[in-house]
């Protein structure tokens, strides 16, 4: 197997070498100091801490930068941070610049990846929602009276499942689940802090940067998938034409197209979403490409400029916050935040924390969240999101 093994690579290596994704993702070992980062497009393993970018009152693009110019200053030629910053990114990232990077072509292009993942081990789970079900469906009621009364268009509220095992927890192989089941996602392992570990699989690239040609792709409106082909067909269908979901969409879209629009040249956004899926999910999706007026606009500056957006907060974005805060009993921290890598060049991939969990040795603290509009019903969402949890519980291997 060949791997490219560098200090640090340019963002646009490409290798297509057969068994060097799959052999990056193999050699993650959930350590203090390693991220892992799988993307449609390139995966990334990254080894020891060479800077970590400060926890401080400045904005995230400004710390990053310096950090990354300190880092080319100490000799390393292509310097850049990956890791995750949380929901609300002025007050938490856990980004640093690696001591080591090893690269390679995406996933989804290793012929290996298909090979079946290791068995997840039998545990003896407990396990502990937060809110209650009947908690989280009186919060969708209480933010559906908010939504008819004019006050907000949409909300995201979010729940937890806090799982603790009977054992060690072996977070390399859940990992390798879920790259293996979607290896055309996002796929990630990167330190949480405390000794913790953020690891997971989303599905919703929150904006990419390639010199000047900007994507992003958000994903608003979803329905489960089904084990019988026809009624996936029909749920993917239903989901096509739904009223509903395609007025979630559209709030969606719409903000990102209005947070981009003063950085771009040009702006192109299709008129109608489409379907993309997961092992589990059917979601509209909207690919929207840009070409960037200023070069010197980091992917992480338009990233930042875009988060939250609507998908996993609501709108209008200040007054979702208040309720989200009112409403769910806990921190979401890094969940609904972005995780990814940025490059000294101001290339770079973000994507929406979703379909994860926060691990330690024992424990893991698993989200899923649901937007709701006026048209909402409590148990309908109830039910979208113990559909997402089963991403990461079937990695897990938690019985249904």
């Amino acid at each position: 197997m060949q791997v490219t093994t560098v200090h640090h690579a340019p963002a646009g290596t490409d290798h297509t070498v057969i068994g060097a994704a799959s052999g990056l993702l193999g050699q993650y070992r959930a350590a203090p100091d390693e991220a892992f980062f799988a993307s449609p497009t390139r995966t990334l393993l990254a080894e020891g801490v060479h800077a970590r970018v400060p926890q401080d009152g400045r904005p995230l693009a400004d710390r990053v930068a310096d950090t990354l110019a300190r880092a080319r200053r100490d000799g390393i030629e292509h310097p850049l941070v990956v890791g995750a910053v949380a929901f609300d990114h002025d007050s938490r990232a856990e980004l640093a610049v690696p001591a080591r990077l090893r690269t390679s072509g995406a996933l989804r292009d290793d012929p290996l990846i298909a090979l079946p993942a290791p068995a997840a081990d039998r545990i003896d789970w407990d396990v502990r929602p937060l809110p209650a079900p009947e908690a989280y469906g009186a919060g969708v009621a209480e933010a559906v009276e908010r939504l008819q009364g004019g006050e907000l268009s949409k909300v995201v509220l979010a729940r937890t499942l806090e799982l603790h095992a009977d054992r060690p927890l072996d977070l390399p192989a859940i990992l390798q689940r879920l790259a293996r089941r979607d290896p055309g996602g996002y796929t990630f392992g990167v330190p949480a802090g405390g000794g913790r570990t953020l690891i997971g699989a989303s599905p919703e690239l929150l904006l990419s940067r390639r010199g000047t040609a900007v994507v992003a792709n958000p994903l608003a409106g979803s329905v489960p998938r089904s084990a019988d082909l026809g009624e996936d067909v029909r749920r993917a269908a239903a989901l096509l034409e739904s009223p509903k979901d395609l007025h979630e969409h559209a709030f969606v879209v719409d903000a990102i197209r209005t947070a981009l629009a003063p950085y771009c040249r040009t702006l192109d956004v299709p008129e109608r979403p489409t379907l993309v899926r997961t092992a589990a999910m059917w979601h509209l999706a909207t690919t929207i490409t840009a070409e960037l007026a200023d070069p010197a606009v980091s992917a992480l500056e338009l990233a930042v400029a875009l988060h939250p957006t609507p998908a996993v907060c609501g709108s209008p974005t200040p007054l979702a916050r208040e309720a989200i805060r009112a409403i769910e009993p806990f921190d979401r921290g890094l969940y609904a935040g972005m995780v990814g890598w940025g490059d000294a060049d101001g290339d770079g991939e973000w994507v929406v924390t979703l379909r994860c969990a926060e691990a330690d040795e024992r424990t893991l603290r698993v989200f899923a969240g649901a937007g709701v509009v006026a048209e909402s019903r409590p148990e309908a969402e109830l039910a979208e999101t113990s559909a997402k949890f089963r991403t990461f519980l079937d990695a897990a291997g938690v019985p249904r």
